[in-house]
């Protein structure tokens, strides 16, 4: 069973002054064997899909009637996923909850411990080099040893995120040997990184880093310039000293976190009380651009015989009838 999203444009919840259509702007709705069900999401930062504001009525006539006569819906179009199935290793929105990520996706806590302390490192060492260098235009343009440095290690560690989700998968290489760039770049709208926006937060008129805007599978290492900066360096430091630049370290860096956010979800980069959050949110804004809204997971709810009938609103999750999500294996 899939559902449908779409854009709201009134709201006529009983008892309900705010106009939610305005702060919440995209619904997404199905239905059960009874009832008709919507719940609103946002449509910036990380599209946060809110499970607590969840409407639902007993059903009469069609669910794209019900939608367009409640909330006013616009530009309804199909979810491409069932209802309450996931993809493992692959964070969308609804996933918000670090208990519900984790069984979505079935993250093992401990890989994550560490691809944590990675990025933290990565990061430490990023603010260490700004406090010499500022990323002016001529500033990004710098180069050196320790930029060199951070470059490969933020690279290897893009590495190791892509390639732990094809080992997870099963997903062999290609070449029957090792993965390479035209293995990756399979990932690019299954985990919807392009959509990934990193902004440094300190520094004004410094452009926002979208690491994999232009990643294709026509030129899979070329496209993703800074790595493929760190290729040339790495392997030639004589000829391509001058490719180990602040903006491509900046860059990289954006792609670890982009890849960490694809594969266990951006909030506990945000909200945990830890060193790496602190950091996070110092230095850091995370952003979903142009974000493909069909490809988001929805919950399913199981509702109790004796459901109300009327329109009404009332949080799914905090009253336990979400079911548990169907985690379906990752096909390239």
């Amino acid at each position: 069973m899939n559902g449908i999203f779409y854009n709201n444009t009134i709201t006529t919840l009983p008892r309900w002054a705010e106009p939610l259509h305005l702060s919440q702007p995209i619904g997404y709705a199905y239905e059960t064997a009874t009832h008709f069900v919507h719940l609103y999401g946002k449509d910036h930062g990380l599209n946060v899909i809110s499970v607590g504001l969840t409407v639902i009525e007993q059903k009469n006539g069609t669910l794209v009637d019900w939608v367009q006569r409640v909330f006013g819906a616009q530009n309804i179009q199909p979810l491409s996923l069932p209802i309450g199935d996931t993809v493992e290793s692959l964070w969308r929105p609804s996933l918000y909850y670090s208990n519900d990520i984790e069984a979505a996706l079935n993250i093992d806590p401990y890989e994550q411990r560490s691809a944590e302390q990675a990025l933290r490192v990565l990061i430490e060492k990023l603010d260490d080099i700004l406090l010499y260098v500022e990323p002016s235009p001529s500033g990004l343009a710098s180069y050196g040893h320790k930029s060199r440095e951070l470059l490969i290690l933020a690279c290897t560690e893009v590495e190791n995120l892509w390639t732990s989700i094809f080992q997870k998968a099963g997903i062999p290489p290609s070449n029957n040997r090792m993965y390479t760039t035209q293995d990756y770049v399979k990932l690019l709208p299954k985990a919807g990184l392009n959509e990934f926006e990193i902004t440094f937060k300190n520094y004004n008129g410094l452009r926002a880093f979208q690491p994999y805007a232009n990643w294709n599978a026509q030129q899979p290492t070329q496209s993703l310039s800074w790595y493929h900066a760190y290729n040339k360096t790495k392997h030639d430091r004589n000829a391509s000293f001058n490719e180990a630049t602040l903006e491509n370290v900046m860059d990289a860096i954006s792609g670890v976190i982009a890849m960490f956010c694809a594969k266990f979800g951006p909030f506990s980069l945000l909200h945990d009380n830890n060193a790496l959050s602190s950091l996070m949110n110092q230095h850091f804004h995370i952003n979903l651009k142009d974000s493909d809204h069909s490809t988001y997971y929805v919950p399913k709810i199981s509702l109790p015989a004796n459901t109300r009938n009327d329109l009404f609103l009332y949080d799914c999750y905090r009253e336990g009838h979400n079911e548990q999500w169907n985690v379906q294996p990752l096909v390239l």
